[in-house]
């Protein structure tokens, strides 16, 4: 199907109270994906392999740190803008969407709201222009849902820190220039590091084998002794609620990711149902066709209000961790949703790669589990309206 040909379902015509900017960087996003992705991509998710060359494209339209100030060099955009080159990157692929998320929520933002004025001025503007990219490592081989137990350590040795330990399941780090570690001091007291490419000891191993992300690079980060100059470390902020601030962020812009998946397959599969002849008359025409495409456009319609309200609290700066989660899970299951409803509509074909719905289902798989699983998001929403904590 021709790109150019995509529909993005709108029932309750949410255009009308987008600004003009935020269309702007709405369209002009969207007509990116079109030409750079979407033609690509399904070869690319085939052959396990990432698109490099699309990283110049990805910082030309504003996707690396959308959301810092323009003297750092992002964009200086606000959140609802961000969520919408969100949702316009996922709907090209989940998997290059992660690479900008990454860099935009869980390297960028750290260093900008943690690090000192001279992290600031080396790292953003080479990471907001695509020279830098970069990884965030939390996750350990021991300890997914409870980062708090990380055994990821660094020592004091006087003019530097010692850093040991592992983390997995990295997003770019396979190529990754600057990876934002997070280790325990002495203590136990988590901080982030700066872990530059090249530093002694310092090894970032793909990860081979997945169903999922085909199209994105992952990869393990491995610290063996490494010396990690004092001026790398992130001095603004310590303790868990650093990295778990980095992943709200991360969050909101799934949020809107997903949706882009979801339209996308519903489009596909709207478009499919309308040629699709049986029994004499396009599949459009059985009740029960309409029927799942009807429910499809009614849950994308509740996301996109979702999101949108949470990205006008994001701007007003009263969206809360747990507003988040809600938003990331919900959002993320009605995409898995319509992304297997749309898969039935196209039949045989939904699961070829003539089309993208496979593709997106298994990506989706992904995104459903990491920064922060489904069942984890359920247990702060529960959290919030208890006050009491179900997972600890």
């Amino acid at each position: 199907m021709d790109p150019k040909d995509f529909s993005a379902p709108d029932y309750y015509l949410l255009d009308d109270v987008l600004s003009s900017e935020h269309k702007m960087v709405r369209d002009a996003a969207r007509s990116w994906v079109n030409k750079a992705i979407i033609p690509i991509i399904d070869e690319y998710a085939q052959n396990a392999t990432f698109p490099k060359q699309v990283i110049g494209g990805l910082a030309e339209i504003g996707a690396f740190g959308p959301m810092i100030p323009e003297d750092y060099g992002g964009a200086g955009l606000d959140y609802i803008s961000y969520g919408l080159l969100m949702q316009e990157i996922e709907r090209g692929d989940s998997g290059i969407r992660s690479t900008a998320s990454v860099q935009s929520s869980l390297v960028m933002y750290p260093i900008y709201a943690y690090g000192t004025e001279t992290q600031k001025q080396h790292f953003l503007p080479k990471l907001a222009s695509g020279e830098f990219m970069g990884a965030f490592g939390l996750t350990e081989p021991n300890h997914g849902s409870n980062p708090g137990g990380m055994e990821t350590k660094f020592k004091d040795q006087g003019d530097h820190y010692l850093l040991n330990g592992a983390k997995m399941w990295i997003s770019n780090a396979p190529f990754a220039d600057v990876a934002v570690v997070w280790a325990k001091d002495e203590n136990g007291r988590i901080h982030g590091l700066l872990v530059e490419r090249g530093m002694e000891g310092f090894t970032t191993p793909e990860t081979y084998n997945k169903w999922s992300l085909r199209a994105s690079a992952t990869g393990e980060l491995h610290f063996d002794n490494v010396k990690v100059p004092k001026e790398n470390l992130l001095p603004g902020k310590s303790g868990l609620s650093a990295p778990l601030h980095c992943l709200d962020s991360a969050r909101y812009g799934i949020s809107w990711g997903a949706i882009g998946a979801a339209m996308d397959c519903y489009d596909t599969a709207l478009r499919y149902a309308k040629e699709r002849m049986q029994f004499g008359k396009p599949i459009a025409a059985f009740q029960l066709q309409q029927k799942k495409l009807a429910e499809m456009v009614t849950e994308i319609t509740k996301a996109q209000l979702v999101a949108h309200r949470l990205g006008q609290l994001k701007n007003e700066g009263k969206a809360s961790t747990a507003m988040i989660s809600m938003a990331k899970r919900n959002n993320v299951a009605m995409a898995l949703q319509v992304a297997r409803e749309s898969r039935q509509i196209l039949g045989a074909m939904g699961i070829s790669g003539e089309f993208s719905i496979m593709r997106h289902m298994m990506n989706l798989e992904s995104v459903v589990t990491y920064e922060g699983t489904h069942d984890i998001h359920l247990l702060i929403t529960g959290a919030d309206i208890t006050g009491i904590q179900a997972f600890k």
